[in-house]
């Protein structure tokens, strides 16, 4: 997969089970940093209604979104729970001297 990294933010600006809005030209991502600290990234929006997922709520390794509590798994974006049906596209996160990076194609 090609592609550019691309630096989100601090690793201290996204809090453990929190999850953050990164907007990068024309596209818009959701960034997570999940309870065990680990982060991932997909795109933005709930697939069900693009809503955004940066208002949504952090569960271990689910996001629920605020609009209608459909819920993705955070590493793999698989939908889990109705009434979302298709799952998120998910990127790459690497960690840099203390930066979080997306890999953006």
């Amino acid at each position: 997969m090609s592609g550019e990294w691309i630096e989100v933010c601090a690793v201290d600006e996204i809090e453990e089970e929190d999850v953050i809005r990164f907007d990068h030209g024309e596209r818009t991502f959701a960034v997570y940093r999940t309870d065990k600290g680990h982060f991932y990234a997909s795109d933005g929006y709930c697939t069900h209604e693009k809503f955004h997922l940066s208002n949504g709520l952090v569960m271990g390794n689910v996001i629920e979104c605020p609009k209608h509590n459909g819920r993705f798994d955070i590493p793999t974006g698989a939908a889990k729970r109705a009434p979302v049906c298709v799952d998120l596209r998910t990127y790459p996160v690497k960690v840099e001297s203390d930066s979080v990076f997306i890999k953006i194609d």
